[in-house]
């Protein structure tokens, strides 16, 4: 008696379509991972800008010179210091760094992330 049993399995094909899947996504991670990290380098900045001194202590132009030192010993570029608003509103002084990143993914694919979380009230170190 020769009885032949049937294997079930993944093919060569759906073997490469998921390679083909995996690589998709470890390349979006190798492209997304540089700009989110330079995010978390930007709060941490702009938070501790914010939480240094009370707003009756300090004036714009001060605030701006040390954000801009700040993105400049960090090695910040997707944010310029200049795109940095600080303004006052109500007697209080507000920093608000949001950005958008748009990172090339394969060909005309972008991945874009918008960091919108970045706006601080200066002598809170609590976002807004």
């Amino acid at each position: 008696m020769n009885m032949r049993h049937s294997q079930s399995g993944m093919s060569v094909i759906g073997m490469l379509f998921i390679g083909i899947m995996i690589g998709f996504f470890v390349m979006c991670a190798m492209r997304m991972v540089p700009p989110y990290m330079e995010y978390l380098t930007v709060k941490q900045i702009v938070t501790k800008v914010a939480s240094e001194k009370a707003a009756d202590d300090v004036t714009i132009p001060d605030l701006r010179r040390r954000i801009a030192n700040l993105f400049n010993t960090n090695q910040i570029y997707a944010l310029q210091p200049r795109e940095v608003k600080v303004y006052r509103k109500d007697g209080k002084t507000y920093i608000d760094a949001s950005y958008e990143v748009r990172t090339p993914v394969a060909g005309k694919v972008d991945a874009i992330m918008n960091f919108d979380d970045l706006k601080f009230i200066v002598g809170d170190p609590a976002p807004e």
